[in-house]
């Protein structure tokens, strides 16, 4: 209590003024109208920080799922092959962020199972090597990668590209790949049959519905090549994979193409940064109209209170001073609005877990298409660095709008403001 009665005048003021009035109707209208703007900002603050947190979470859920699949830097022989991939991956491996190396044959084919046709990417592994570099072993659902025996011709499929061939673990898919034109230029179509050995689910989309993998002997004779197509390379820090790729292409001879994953994805990286700036520039000005709404509140307030101001100025306050009153009044309100949001912000977007499946469960709808979306749940991943950033802007807002009313109420002049008191 003696820390408030030692603040400075112009505190006290301004903090009794945000207090709602109790002398007449009028001042409780105002605090009201207050109350509105603080919850406004609030509610802003909240949905901004819910919003960006789901939308962090969404692109960090499918950057782990991609990456369970993808390599974190891919090396190509720009001849179209690399027979000496071993010699490769120990020039690779010289690089110590390089933590393993896996060869690979990629090629595309149509599967088929009686009248279902699906297009299909299938990459041929070496599946020793392959658990290195990826985590497909780890998702199998049924079988393992260690089926892909060379010469048997055995497959391991996406959980939904099996689902729709309507194929088990033990039956027969036929892949269809285009060769080279055949008599009169048709193009001719190369045919062979694989064994399903294995069913994997990384939990994105793209891949369980569009990726099979084989031997990479098998694939290579089914490409009709002698070498695999290049390396796959798993680091120890994902982050630094542009960095690293420029490295090996200045550290390893020959000439070679590097590919890391973010490039490898720029359009969908591209996509969801812009999405998320978007929204960011809409939900603040969802902020900026609450915070402005104090604009209406202190000129209430000042046009409610221009005796006391002028009483204040005769006894030698200065308009500085005055400015400086309104200024606290809704400076606090903003403060405490922002603080609001935080917390109920932060609430809602540590528990989207919970609290979406209840509303699903309660409106019988789904917000995700799994075919649409990549996943089907809504992730959440609250950053501090977002959090603060909100809080900040959130708070400027509503000092920029306290700066026109308090102007005006500093420009009161005391002998008119009391001649009808």
């Amino acid at each position: 209590m003696s820390i408030v009665k030692n603040l400075p005048f112009e505190w006290l003021v301004g903090l009794r003024y945000t207090r709602a009035g109790k002398r007449s109707g009028r001042n409780s209208f105002i605090s009201f109208i207050s109350l509105i703007s603080m919850a406004g900002i609030g509610l802003g603050t909240a949905a901004l920080i819910v919003v960006l947190s789901v939308m962090n979470g969404f692109e960090k859920e499918v950057t782990t799922r991609m990456l369970s699949v993808l390599a974190h830097v891919e090396v190509f022989d720009l001849r179209g092959a690399m027979p000496d991939w071993e010699q490769r991956a120990r020039q690779a491996a010289a690089n110590p962020q390089v933590r393993a190396a896996a060869p690979f044959v990629e090629t595309e084919g149509m599967l088929i199972r009686d009248d279902i046709l699906r297009p299909s990417v299938v990459r041929g592994v070496l599946p020793s090597a392959e658990k290195n570099v990826s985590e497909v072993g780890e998702r199998m659902r049924e079988g393992s990668l260690d089926t892909l025996k060379p010469g048997q011709f055995n497959v391991v499929l996406g959980a939904e590209l099996a689902r729709a061939l309507k194929v088990k673990v033990g039956q027969t898919v036929t892949l269809a790949r285009a060769q080279a034109p055949g008599a009169g230029g048709a193009m001719q179509p190369r045919v062979r049959s694989l064994t399903v050995s294995g069913i994997f689910e990384v939990g994105h989309n793209q891949f369980d519905s569009g990726l099979a993998f084989i031997n990479i002997s098998d694939a290579e004779q089914l490409a009709g090549v002698a070498a695999p197509s290049g390396l796959r390379l798993r680091l120890a820090d994902m982050q630094r994979a542009p960095e690293v790729a420029r490295q090996l292409k200045q550290s390893m001879p020959g000439d070679l193409f590097m590919r890391d994953w973010t490039s490898a994805n720029s359009t969908w990286f591209a996509a969801v940064k812009s999405q998320k700036n978007m929204m960011f520039i809409i939900l603040t000005m969802i902020i900026a109209v609450a915070a402005f709404n104090l604009v209406a509140t202190l000129v209430m307030t000042v046009t409610d209170k221009q005796a006391d101001i002028a009483i204040l100025r005769t006894l030698g306050a200065s308009p500085a001073s005055i400015m400086k009153i309104f200024m606290i009044q809704g400076g606090l309100t903003g403060v405490l609005g922002t603080g609001f949001g935080i917390a109920l912000g932060s609430v809602l977007a540590l528990n989207v877990h919970i609290i979406v499946p209840f509303i699903e469960g309660l409106f019988g709808m789904h917000f995700l298409s799994k075919d649409i979306y990549l996943i089907s749940s809504v992730p959440s991943d609250l950053r501090l660095s977002d959090v603060t950033r909100i809080g900040v802007i959130s708070v400027l807002l509503a000092f920029v709008a306290t700066i026109y009313p308090s102007w005006r109420g500093a420009r009161v002049k005391p002998a008119q403001a009391l001649r009808y008191e």
